[in-house]
């Protein structure tokens, strides 16, 4: 993937505050006509850098919920069938692979601690799963 311009920079910024903003409005605060807007949007659509545009849920809802990252240390040979079971768990938001002792992270909401406790042991009984370490979320700092 090429570098992108300022003004793609400047763009994704403004719709990773607010993903719905009238292109309208990102016009008028880049300084730039609708259509140019536009089509720097359907640019990185097409480049694969913009891959949808989504909600980004308001703290007084998310702190309702209980979170947790969890460590996931799996069979090497498995990882493939992991990876595609810890997809159908609706409670795990975001997965990564990492370096180190564990091979995953996950984060993971759930609307209470039984359920929580309910989610990570689903994910502990998935086949290639050697072991998990967790750790419930207190409050966020910030969030970019």
């Amino acid at each position: 993937m090429q570098n992108l311009s300022e003004f793609d920079q400047k763009l994704l910024r403004l719709l990773t505050e607010d993903a719905r903003v009238s292109v309208a409005d990102l016009a008028r605060a880049l300084g730039a006509s609708r259509l140019t807007v536009q089509s720097h949007m359907q640019r990185l659509e097409q480049q694969k850098v913009i891959q949808g545009y989504t909600v980004r849920l308001h703290g007084d809802y998310t702190e309702r919920q209980i979170g947790a990252h969890m460590l996931i240390a799996t069979d090497q040979k498995m990882i493939g069938p992991v990876v595609r079971a810890l997809e159908k768990i609706d409670e795990i938001r975001t997965l990564h692979s990492i370096s180190g002792e564990y091979d995953l992270v996950a984060e993971l909401r759930a609307n209470s601690t039984r359920e929580l406790d309910q989610a990570m042991d689903r994910i502990t009984q998935i086949k290639g799963v050697n072991r998990g370490h967790s750790s419930v979320l207190l409050s966020q700092k910030f969030s970019r």
